[in-house]
């Protein structure tokens, strides 16, 4: 794992240098992996990890109390389950509705916190993925802000279509960085885009945040 993660921490720093970009944080994303691997990756100094399930993400971050383990929420959130993971995510990349949105505002002021959020953009147009409609996130994040005083809105989050080759990627990470770019400049925090197959390109159409899972960790236990 430490080959791995200094091989992704080289491609992430060339490909920054590419484009003059600032600082790029590295999301491990560690999904169905054991606290072993975490502890692992935290020898390495990783200490930003993303997880996709409520139940799995909260054991992790009870078994890894007192270690630098900041807890990514990245997975679809259930609004019957915000109440759990709003007072132990660091932020939560995942919020694809007003629906959602409401509920962790909720849970957020009934904790008397303000929890940090991304809103998710659906770029790929698929069925299957999550997330606001690109024509409407930005009059989202104007209301969220206006309403809901419980969060925090810090930027986007979406992910490209699986493809072959991922320098088809780069027009969906272009039409991202462009709605990011017209927030509020008090939302533009973070841009949460690129993973494994794609984060070099993502990266170099101006994302300041990559998920990656594989690269590091290996392939994912499916059956966990």
């Amino acid at each position: 794992m430490t080959e791995r993660i200094a091989e992704v921490r080289r491609r992430i720093d060339e490909a920054a240098k590419r484009v003059a970009a600032k600082e790029v944080t590295l999301i491990a994303v560690s999904k169905t992996k054991p606290v072993e691997a975490i502890r692992e990756a935290q020898a390495c100094g990783v200490t930003e990890f993303g997880e996709n399930y409520v139940n799995e993400a909260l054991a992790k971050s009870e078994a890894l109390a007192g270690t630098p383990f900041h807890l990514h929420f990245i997975g679809h959130l259930q609004t019957n389950k915000a109440g759990r993971i709003v007072p132990a995510a660091r932020l939560i990349h995942s919020v694809d509705s007003l629906h959602l949105a409401a509920g962790i505002d909720k849970q957020a002021r009934k904790a008397g916190i303000v929890s940090s959020v991304l809103l998710e953009v659906n770029i790929s147009g698929e069925a299957s993925k999550f997330g606001f409609e690109p024509s409407g996130v930005l009059d989202a994040a104007k209301r969220l802000a206006d309403e809901c005083p419980g969060l925090r809105i810090c930027g986007l989050m979406g992910m490209a279509p699986f493809l072959e080759d991922p320098e088809g990627t780069r027009p969906y990470f272009a039409s991202l960085k462009k709605l990011y770019d017209a927030l509020d400049p008090s939302q533009q925090i973070w841009l949460s885009m690129g993973m494994s197959g794609d984060y070099v390109q993502a990266i170099e159409e101006g994302s300041n945040m990559v998920r990656v899972g594989t690269a590091i960790f290996g392939s994912r236990d499916h059956n966990k």
